[in-house]
This record gives structure tokens, sequence and C-alpha cells, in this order.
């Protein structure tokens, strides 16, 4: 049977979908006080925002005849009473839904007061209770929500960890720095200063996020017209190997960017990027309110763009146009090949492997089981290495530095510490929070500290700290890679040492970030497409052995 829900279960639902954890209810704030128009805005966040999160700002407040409709639902000073203004939205906020949803999910404290208003007014609102009374503040807003979920057990089981919230609310304050940097900025969790920003440009607010070295690093991006780019992307020696350092924002609000624009930026690159690389960029885009829907995503950080391929265009002339105004050659590396592992083959189901050429001064060309053997060298010499830093890892005591060295973290670095420290520290990487943005590492794993690899320290730091689910992974992969051999540096006798190593590893079918280490292609394969027949037609090697059905092994 169909039922009509009663008003208080669809209240608790349609809450749900606006704050579902506390990271929500800051996103909800945050877009208020900008919609506000606030210079400075400060966020307090306890117990992982579900014992308390305060946002405060000098926007333009409420006034006392209107205040009282605050906390009702789709009650809202950002759009006008006829339907087309849904279409043109202007503001990051529109559907009157948060400070209502917040009082659902929690305890809802408001104090506000316009610049020209005598007087402050308070309003206190817990699920549809609401009282509204008169006291003395400050010109702006500050919102106090408590008790997330106390009276909703079951979502209240469902909440992340505070160090995980607390890491994702950092990360999302990073975000809207980056997007207005022209504002103070100030977030504190359970009383200690998190992420502080004076108002500065798009350079300024990378430092502030990611550290100086990052900023100095960056290059404006500057293009006006119908669709207007602006702010900052880094140079082609600053990339990651992922895009989670690619920021876009449309209209003020930042937003998950399609695929297609983070596309834009990097063929904006061209040569200049390596394959595989992301670059650091923030960018800011305008477009006409009527040329795109946020109306789309319970979050709103998804917008529908009417003309996202022009946009995606005008994007790619723009960072294309910015990294034309400057020189951008970079000093060649050293290239120094490392020492390869000596051991003897042990492993049962990776064949015995003889060298018979090298392509492209990269690939291994081998023979075994009768089959031609395709090897990546340099997928296969990380592999190897990588198995030999995960057994060597915790043989010996950790290393102690001469002199503890402070390193410039993130906020949301700062975050991923306070998660993991206990973590990394059982492995021998001890890292310690130093304030001011700032860590002391202390000791490292012996058999990471005696590695020749440029910006040793920085490198272990950045995966240990990075989103990765297992850092002791991200780290051992990223210190495999640097000083794996590289095309050009393989001759004979290192392409057959790569094979025996490979042999050896206990698992050789891949290398520590999931690509292939080899191809196999057999003889009657290759009889095949050249038209034989007869003896060469005959199974051996890979097409000897029965595959299961459905099945073609590579």
């Amino acid at each position: 049977m169909i039922r009509v829900l009663p008003p208080q279960v669809a209240r608790l639902i349609a809450a749900g979908e606006v704050v579902s954890r506390p990271l929500d209810v800051v996103r909800e704030l945050l877009e208020n006080a900008l919609d506000a128009g606030a210079s400075r805005i400060e966020v307090e966040v306890e117990g992982g925002g579900l014992d308390g999160i305060r946002v405060r700002d000098n926007g333009g407040g409420i006034a006392a005849d209107s205040v009282a409709l605050a906390a009702v639902r789709h009650a809202t000073s950002k759009l006008e009473l006829e339907v087309a203004s849904v279409e043109h939205v202007t503001t990051l906020g529109f559907r009157g839904e948060a400070l209502w949803a917040a009082a659902q999910a929690g305890e809802l404290h408001l104090i506000t007061r316009p610049a020209a208003q005598v007087g402050a007014c308070v309003v206190q609102a817990h699920g549809e209770d609401v009282q509204v009374s008169r006291t003395s503040a400050p010109a702006g807003t500050t919102v106090t929500v408590r008790h997330l979920f106390a009276r909703l057990p079951a979502r209240l089981r469902t909440q992340a960890p505070a160090t995980t919230e607390v890491r994702e609310i950092t990360a999302l304050f990073g975000r809207y720095v980056l997007h207005h940097p022209g504002l103070h900025w100030r977030l504190t969790v359970d009383g200690e200063p998190r992420l502080t920003h004076a108002p500065a440009d798009h350079r300024g607010a990378v430092a502030s996020v990611y550290g100086p070295l990052s900023a100095n690093r960056v290059l404006r991006v500057e293009a006006q017209g119908n669709v207007t780019v602006r702010g900052v992307v880094s140079r082609p020696e600053l990339t990651r190997a992922r895009r989670d350092r690619m920021h876009f924002s449309v209209n003020g609000r930042p937003i998950l960017a399609p695929p297609e624009l983070e596309r834009a930026v990097i063929e904006g690159y061209a040569e200049l990027l390596p394959g595989g690389s992301a670059p650091l960029c923030v960018l800011d885009l305008s477009v006409p309110p009527g040329d795109h829907n946020p109306n789309v995503h319970p979050a709103k950080s998804v917008v529908a763009l009417a003309d996202l391929a022009g946009v995606a265009a005008r994007v790619r002339e723009a960072v294309a146009a910015a990294l034309a105004q400057h020189p951008l050659a970079r000093a060649a590396p050293a290239l120094s090949a490392p020492t390869l592992p000596s051991q003897a083959p042990t492993h049962d189901s990776f064949p015995r492997l003889t060298l018979v050429g090298i392509y492209q001064e990269l690939y291994l060309l081998a023979q075994g089981e009768g089959d031609l053997w395709v090897v990546d060298a340099h997928a296969a010499h990380e592999r190897a290495l990588y198995e030999r830093l995960t057994r060597e890892l915790t043989d010996a005591p950790p290393t102690e530095l001469p002199e503890p060295e402070l390193l410039h973290l993130t906020p949301e670095q700062l975050a991923a510490l306070h998660e993991r420290a206990a973590e990394l520290h059982g492995w021998g990487l001890i890292l310690e929070d130093f304030g001011a943005g700032l860590a002391r590492l202390r000791t490292l794993p012996a058999a990471l500290a005696a590695l020749s690899v440029p910006r040793l320290h920085e490198q272990i730091v950045e995966a240990a700290l990075g989103q990765g689910p297992d850092p002791r992974r991200e780290v051992l992969a990223r210190l495999a890679c640097a000083p794996a051999l590289k095309a050009g540096m393989i001759d004979h006798a290192r392409g057959a040492a790569v094979l025996d190593a490979l042999m050896a590893c206990d698992h050789p079918w891949a290398c520590p970030h999931g690509r292939p280490t080899t191809l196999r292609l057999s003889e009657r394969d290759l009889a095949h497409a050249f038209g034989r027949r007869g003896v060469r037609d005959v199974a051996r090697g890979r097409d000897a052995e029965p595959q299961p059905q459905g099945e073609r092994p590579v």
C-alpha cells in the first residue's frame, strides 16, 4: 500500500538531503556568510563537528522584522517570488533550507545584527520550536549548531570518525579560501587554529593552503569575455599524479569539476606536461547566470553549464596563453642507475625469461615457456624495488635525524597527520605537529633514510599524508618509482638483471601503481597473424595451457 508520510517523518528525510554530516553544515553556513557580503569569516569546529560548529561573519546580518523567518523552510532573501528567478541564480544559497535543516538535525543558535540596526536578535531553533529574543552584539551574524544528530541515533552511528570529518572540513574550507582570496579567513578545530588567511590574491591563497613553495611556482591566468577565467596554474615542474589540486569555481561557487574542464587545463599545457601528470590550478569561471544551473545536486557542488564545450575551450585558451607568457625551461636532472637487487629467482608461477632484445630503450623482449614476452623495464624494476623496501621497512630501528626537520604542511595534511600519527609511528616515521602550519620530522625508517632520492623527506611526508587509504603503500610506491630505471638507461646487463629481479617478486605481474609489468604473445598467435599453417600452428606455450572458457590472458 502507498501511504503519505506524516510531516515529522517527511521533515527528517528532507533535512537529511541537505545536512547528512557536519561537512554539510559548514558548507551551507559558509555560503550564507559569503552571500551576506562578509569580508571576515571564522569557523570553529568541536568534536569533528558533531559537538559544535560555529560560523561567525561580519556580513549584512538579518533585519529584526525578518529574523523570525530565518529557520523556516524555504524562507530566503536570495530569490524573488517569480518562477523565472530560479533560472537566474546569482547567489551561493537560494533554497532557504540551510538553517531549517540545521535546526532539524541539531540545536541552532543564531545572533545577528545589520550594521544600521540598534541591538541584535537571537534565534534559537530545535526542530519546529523557534524562539526569538533580543541582545547586544557586533554587526554581522554568528551561527552555532550543536549536538548534531543527537535525536537521530541511526544517523549518528553512521558518521565518520572525528579526525576524518575534520580532514574533509579542512579541505572544504581551503577550497573557499582559494576561490575567495580577498577575505579574512580563520578555521579553528577544538580550540587550535588550523588555517588562517589574510586578504591577498590567488597566489597568496595558494601559499595559505598549500605553502609558499607551491605559491612560488604558479602563474597568473586572466581571460576576459562572455566567459571570464581568472586564477593561477602551476608551472610544468609542479605536477602531481592525481588531479586533487585542480580547483574550479563557477560564479563564486566551488564545484566538482566535470572531466571536460580538467582535460581542458591539461590540454592547455600540451607537451609541457608529462603524461599522466596533473597541475595545480585554481580557476574562477564567471558565466552569465542564465547559462548555468546550480540546482542539479543537493550539495550544489555539481552545476550544469549550458555550453560546457565552449567553457572548456575558453579555459584551454586561457591556460595556454598564460603559459606562453613565461619562460618554462627546466634544468635536466642528473641520471644515475640504481643498484638492482641480486636475488636468486624463487617465484613459482613466473617463468624464467631469457632476454633477446631491447625495444625503444625501455621495453625488454624476452623468451620464456615458448612465448614472446614484452616487459616494461621501468614497471618491473619499480615492482622489485617496492618489494625490497617492503621487506626492509621494519628490519632495522628507525633512523633519527641529526637535526629534526621542519616541513610546511597544508591544513589538509595537518588534519591527516592528526588522524594517522600513531600508524606512521608504528613503522618508524615520527612526524609531530609543530604549530603554525609546520610539522617536525624526527625519524625515518632506516630503509627509506638510505635512499638517494631528490626531496626525500618532502616526498615521504606528502605521500604519507595524501588521500590514499594506505599511507605505507603510498610512501613505498612513490619511493620505488623515483629510482627505477627509465627509458635510455637500459642495456643488456641491466635488462637481464631486471628480469631476474622480477622473477624473485611475490607479485611480479603489476607495478605498485597497478600497471602491468608484462605482456605475453604465443608463437601460435604470431603464426596465425602471418597466415602460417603447419608445424608453426601447433599449440605451444600459452596456447598449450587450457584456459577458462571466455578468458584470454595477456
